[in-house]
């Protein structure tokens, strides 16, 4: 049996191949009586439409933005901060009619040719250390780019939120309720997989531009405050779990003196240190005050937090590679709000040691 093309639908109905193309790449261009009169004669000769491959290439474009993300693709998936992003995006997307193709990265891939191998028409940059060798193959490939969160890439449109403030805020309300001893839980530091104590110089050499600065905004909430920032207890963490948001609260839970605060660069880490205060029979907020940040998975456990505009942020994204304003080095810096619920008051008067 002859192989079924678009000039042989055409042929059957009597009219032009380009007119039977529409029916399958631009519908708006045809009558809905036509088309329907078209698919059903494709469907009667077995003729699922136009190969894609094919088609992108005489088109010179793929229909899909690239998201490159620095964590694996389950993990896309579950993170409350990246679905909330990912939901803005995919709505930018579908408003356009076109797809949504996830790159992932996971902490420790270096590879670059999950980048130069992509079939997609831009490229949505998230969260990726600095110098990662990715980041050279994503401008060789002269596609629009849009960077969120970090790095920060001069000529390049950014999408973020203001870190060192953000977490200032964060550190100032603790800081204004009266704690003085305040620990620190972070991860996306570094991509080297520790977990531990973590050095001064460890804080300030971290991969992570958004995080190096997030870590900055805190200290400079202490310092304001008249507190010593090599003192403060800071524990790094490698993955972003509930699990090692325990680990690390029974790290600092530890120290002597106790801290009667803990500042954490997650909900859901945060979510992790109310587990290990629960498994220590310390009451929140009576003898320990925990802070969030994003407000992803915050308000069933009435977690103090500071909320940032995920979904807002990836339509912004999706927008600025979809208008074409992705050419022009716009820098987008979405608010911050500060949410006081229940895990957050003035620490006790006698804390137990």
């Amino acid at each position: 049996m002859a192989r079924v093309t678009l000039q042989t639908i055409a042929d059957r109905l009597g009219v032009s191949r380009a007119t039977v193309s529409y029916a399958f790449s631009r519908p708006d261009q045809l009558s809905d009586g036509l088309r329907r009169r078209i698919l059903e004669v494709a469907d009667e000769l077995g003729y699922a439409g136009p190969n894609p491959t094919a088609r992108s290439l005489r088109l010179g474009r793929a229909g899909a933005l690239g998201m490159i993300f620095s964590e694996t693709l389950a993990y896309a998936f579950a993170d409350p901060y990246a679905v909330g992003f990912f939901q803005g995006l995919a709505t930018a997307a579908e408003d356009a009619g076109v797809g949504l193709c996830i790159l992932p990265l996971p902490h420790g891939d270096r590879r670059s040719e999950t980048v130069r191998d992509a079939v997609v028409d831009s490229f949505c940059v998230m969260s990726l250390p600095d110098g990662h060798p990715a980041l050279a193959e994503v401008f060789a490939r002269k596609l629009p780019v849009v960077m969120v969160d970090e790095p920060y890439v001069p000529g390049h449109p950014f999408v973020g939120t203001d870190e060192p403030t953000a977490a200032a805020t964060a550190a100032r309300h603790v800081l204004e309720l009266g704690h003085r001893r305040v620990g620190v839980a972070m991860v996306g530091l570094h991509d080297d997989g520790y977990t531990g104590w973590a050095s001064q110089e460890r804080q300030e050499s971290a991969l992570f531009e958004a995080m190096r600065r997030r870590r900055g905004g805190y200290q400079r909430a202490f310092e304001e405050a008249g507190v010593d920032w090599s003192g403060v207890p800071f524990y790094e963490v490698a993955r972003n779990t509930r699990a090692a948001g325990k680990k690390a609260g029974h790290a600092l839970l530890g120290c002597d003196p106790r801290p009667t605060a803990i500042l954490t660069n997650t909900d859901v880490l945060a979510l992790g240190v109310l587990d290990a205060a629960s498994d220590l029979g310390l009451d929140v907020p009576g003898e320990l005050s925990v802070v969030g940040f994003s407000d992803s998975a915050a308000e069933d456990a009435g977690l103090t937090t500071i909320r940032q505009a995920k979904r807002e942020m990836g339509e912004a994204t999706g927008r600025l590679l979809l208008s074409g304003a992705a050419a022009k080095p716009e820098r987008l810096i979405f608010p911050h709000e500060l949410i006081v619920r229940t895990s957050t008051a003035p620490p006790p008067r006698s804390p137990r040691r």
